[in-house]
């Protein structure tokens, strides 16, 4: 039976990928930050695909050590690995760090992802699929070395700069690697959902964010509208060659030059290297 992963399961786009994967009859494992509040969407899941091959792993994205738990975790029970679905993200509202010192937000987008893909490489040969969330507002980011990993961004705390940054390292991340396993046969592209109403769209200021609910959210994109794109390139089969691509809607994305050959590209490898370097 084949394999996939996705993080960030237990809910919105996650959830809906998961049941995407898990119709097609895959093994699906839900990687979720709160285990234990999933129950009921892995319930949902088997009901409505009729595959009970669907199961819940803990796994905290903002610990390094944690992700290395993981990853060893799955390699003992599996031999290979077919869809990785880099779900999972976060947008803080104020300034925190992770377990290894990192930006929270910079942690849980982007060195965590990295470290999970790294570690599972492995596990993946020809026809593998990784897709990663994205979004456009890696347009508006620019990675400051060191501060892009211990604050997000040069200057103080401001969580949409450090959103953008943080995608576009993402960004960056899926157009090297790809270039990296082409030879291999294993697939890697962005996903970029769109504005879509989860619980990643909060302010902590309750009469905003109420008023968000009331007026905003039925005006964007639902969980399976924003996730429809991933599910395409991790299952479709006129995607099983594609890679190396920025995809809206359902279309790739012409990033330019500027992007798919940024000036900075090596050295944000090398330097997320370093970070991971002792869990690889």
């Amino acid at each position: 039976m084949k394999l996939a992963i996705i993080t960030g399961a237990g809910k919105g786009m996650g959830f809906e990928e998961a049941k995407a994967v898990a119709a097609k009859g895959f093994h699906t494992i839900m990687a979720c930050h709160h285990p234990e509040v999933a129950e009921e969407k892995r319930q949902e899941i088997i009901r409505e695909t009729g595959n009970e091959n669907v199961e819940i792993m803990g796994l905290e994205l903002a610990d390094l050590s944690d992700i290395r738990r993981f990853a060893d975790e799955v390699k003992a029970r599996f031999t290979h690995l077919d869809l990785l679905m880099n779900n999972a993200g976060m947008l803080a509202t104020k300034f925190q760090t992770s377990a290894d010192n990192l930006e929270r937000t910079v942690a849980v987008n982007y060195v965590g992802p990295y470290l999970l893909t790294r570690l599972l490489l492995p596990l993946m040969g020809e026809g593998g699929r990784i897709v990663n969330m994205a979004s456009l507002t890696y347009k508006y980011g620019f990675l400051d070395f060191p501060d892009f990993f211990t604050r997000g961004r040069k200057g103080g705390f401001w969580r949409i700069p450090i959103y953008s940054n943080s995608k576009l390292a993402v960004t960056l991340f899926t157009f090297e690697l790809a270039k990296r396993l082409k030879d291999k046969g294993i697939t890697v592209n962005a996903a970029d959902p769109g504005i879509v109403s989860t619980d990643i769209i909060h302010l902590d200021i309750w009469f905003l964010d109420f008023l968000a609910d009331l007026c905003f959210r039925p005006l964007i994109r639902t969980p399976r509208q924003g996730a429809d794109t991933a599910i395409r390139l991790l299952l479709d089969e006129d995607k099983a060659g594609q890679t190396g691509t920025f995809n809206r809607s359902n279309r790739i994305i012409n990033v330019g030059d500027r992007f798919f050959h940024h000036k900075k590209m090596q050295e944000l490898w090398d330097r997320t290297e370093d970070i991971v370097r002792k869990y690889l």
